[in-house]
């Protein structure tokens, strides 16, 4: 990439990126205060408000959001009557799992076969340094060309919908004529992909009770009816044969038009045992992209260990269902709702709590920020041409930009490609996925300012 300056200052910006990207993760920023210090949170959060001050930033704030925490903000200016973009990361990360099945300490930003490992390094504080690293290297290189805010979100990984409230209290802060989401991923490394899809969720809390206690399972067994029995066969329900998701009324029949995903590559990306089948019907992107599915996150029983000869009086389980696109969210939490209370056997009384929502996303690819996109990755990816994949995880921000600021263009790009295995022990990013789509951002940044 040593043939525009661009790419050099980049390139040459890397082991501050690298440096900059450890003292970021070292924070323990998980946006859940009953696991991790809010101190933690704090800190990060800090950290990046005083690096957009280096940067120039103006306005530069901690944003108290309604769910208790906070999300930075920044306005750079570029030229009188210039566009403004928004480039938005998240700075919270996931919880570490199992520390002991890290190779590398979580939170220490750490260097393996040519990948940098650490809890957040892809998801998403990698993202706040490739909106860093793009406006470094036009401020190097000319200046950079359009006005600029920048959101940090501090709670997108719990899914409390801080910001997007405070978005809704405060429409003009966040206004802009194109977003720039860096909470995705390319489709694989090397390959130059913005996601045009999300699914939504909805997230709901099932409880089932048949007994006003637990009984002998050898006295009252095969009479007495048991709530952990009922709540399998009410879970068991949401899936036919072959594993596709059925809940009654919700279509689950869609395709998908974009990129295909070959089902050997996603049996080795999702790491699927020797001999196990994947489950659902349709080619795997229309599975993963285009229709719902449901996954049971949790049930609350005893534990193996320490079990008594009981009858269970009482047992529930977290749910969660991708929405497609397409799909309104809260139309598909009433229909599993529904389907949860008529399938639960045995008249035994069954409780459903709404815990979380967001609706699905689909982007106008037809804009011309995604031509002006697709001209920048062909030069940070020289010989390979931008694609347009989806992505079965859910942003709810991007919806609620969407209709704060129904003219903007919104553009997702970002570092959590397979590899990156977000969410899970272990997390890395490809610093050359950093290198490159800094450089393709920066160039995108003045493709669209002449656009």
């Amino acid at each position: 990439m040593s043939s525009n300056p661009v790419a050099e200052t980049v390139a040459s910006l890397m082991p501050r990126a690298k440096e900059e990207l450890a003292a970021l993760v070292a924070f323990k920023s998980v946006a859940d205060f009953d696991q991790f210090p809010r101190s933690e949170s704090e800190g990060a959060a800090n950290w990046i408000a005083a690096a957009l001050r280096t940067e120039g930033f103006q306005d530069v704030a901690l944003l108290d959001t309604p769910d208790g925490t906070q999300s930075v903000y920044g306005y750079l200016p570029g030229p009188e009557g210039a566009k403004t973009v928004l480039l938005y990361a998240h700075y919270d990360v996931q919880p570490p799992l199992d520390e002991a099945g890290w190779a590398t300490p979580p939170f220490e930003l750490t260097e393996r076969d040519g990948r940098w490992y650490g809890r957040g390094a892809a998801d998403c504080k990698g993202g706040v340094l490739m909106h860093l690293l793009a406006l470094r290297a036009l401020k190097a290189n000319g200046g950079v060309p359009v006005h600029v805010k920048v959101i940090a979100e501090g709670s997108e990984e719990q899914g409390t919908g801080g910001l997007e409230r405070y978005a809704e209290a405060h429409p003009e802060l966040l206004a802009a004529d194109t977003i720039v989401i860096g909470d995705a991923g390319n489709f694989r490394v090397g390959l130059p992909t913005v996601t045009s899809t999300l699914r939504g969720m909805t997230l709901l809390r099932v409880k089932v009770d048949t007994l006003e206690g637990n009984l002998h399972s050898g006295q009252f067994g095969g009479a007495a009816p048991d709530a952990l029995a009922a709540l399998i066969r009410v879970l068991d329900s949401l899936r036919a044969e072959d594993g596709s998701t059925t809940v009654d009324g919700l279509a689950a029949d869609n395709t998908w038009e974009g990129l295909a995903y070959d089902e050997e590559q996603f049996r080795r990306d999702a790491r699927v045992l020797d001999g196990v089948e994947l489950i659902g019907s349709g080619s795997v992107a229309d599975r993963i992209w285009a229709r719902p599915a449901v996954t049971v996150l949790g049930i609350d029983c005893p534990p193996v260990v320490g079990a008594t000869p009981s009858v269970q009086a009482g047992a529930r389980a977290l749910v969660s269902l991708r929405v497609p696109p397409g799909v309104d969210a809260a139309e598909a939490t009433k229909l599993l709702q529904a389907h949860l209370e008529t399938r639960t056997p045995w008249g035994a009384r069954v409780a459903v709590e709404q815990i979380g929502q967001g609706q699905a996303f689909r982007a106008d690819t037809t804009s011309p920020a995604y031509q002006a996109m697709a001209d920048a990755m062909a030069v940070a990816y020289p010989g390979e041409e931008m694609q347009y994949a989806g992505q079965g995880g859910s942003i709810p921000l991007c919806n609620t930009l969407a209709s704060l600021y129904p003219q903007a263009e919104i553009l997702l790009i970002g570092l959590s490609e397979p590899e990156a295995q977000i969410h899970a022990v272990n997390e890395s990013v490809s610093p050359e996925e950093l290198e490159r789509l800094s450089v393709a951002e920066a160039h995108f940044l003045r493709n669209y300012a002449a656009s």
